[in-house]
């Protein structure tokens, strides 16, 4: 811990907390959560800003947010260590697998101090085949998006607007969730929707 700020430390122990406690609550509270509602999000009442991210690609190379502008995105704050990040990774991969393309993607941005190496251990003993592998060691991310908990998942439209967010895990791979993820995906990106307003 002693090569990262305090700050950074006592919030990844409260993340820790708090995902442990998730963890267990999760655990608990499973047969009431599969008869529960479908999960849906609530998007806020106007889109909002996201701030300039900066993080590594699985080749350690450089990269950010903004690559990604003009198409949907699902950005998933989470790590190893957490136990409800664990639990809906199999979810989220298989989300990638269904929409991730041209207009889609699922952005998994890892917060494990171990960097790459603790991602790709994960990806490999947990088959995760589908998704690419985002990391940021130095857990700027949580305190550039006042992330209360991992995991947290940002919905980002084409114009690299943060629509809505949940805390928590969720089965990304269920038909409700998907049928709401298209509805954004048909929504026009930038350009269409600038030449949209030119014209109105």
């Amino acid at each position: 811990m002693s090569s990262i700020p305090s700050g950074s430390r006592r919030r990844l122990s409260s993340l820790l907390a708090l995902s442990l406690a998730l963890g267990a609550a999760g655990a608990l509270a499973a047969p009431q959560a599969e008869a529960a509602a479908a999960f849906r999000f609530t998007p806020y009442p106007a889109p909002r800003p996201v701030p300039a991210l900066s993080f590594l690609d699985g080749k350690g190379q450089p990269t950010s947010l903004a690559a990604f502008r003009g198409k949907v995105v699902l950005l998933n704050i989470w790590a190893t260590w957490c136990p409800p990040c664990v639990r809906e990774m199999p979810t989220l991969n298989k989300l990638q697998k269904l929409l991730g393309g041209k207009e889609f993607a699922v952005v998994p941005l890892s917060v494990d101090r171990g960097g790459l190496f603790a991602v790709k251990s994960f990806y490999q003993d947990n088959f995760i085949d589908h998704l690419p592998i985002y990391v940021d060691p130095t857990t700027k991310v949580l305190d550039q998006l006042d992330i209360l908990g991992t995991p947290t998942t940002i919905l980002i439209d084409k114009q690299g607007r943060e629509v809505a967010r949940t805390l928590g895990p969720q089965d990304w791979d269920q038909p409700s969730v998907i049928a709401q993820l298209r509805h954004y995906i048909a929504q026009p990106g930038p350009a269409r929707a600038q030449a949209t307003s030119a014209h109105s």
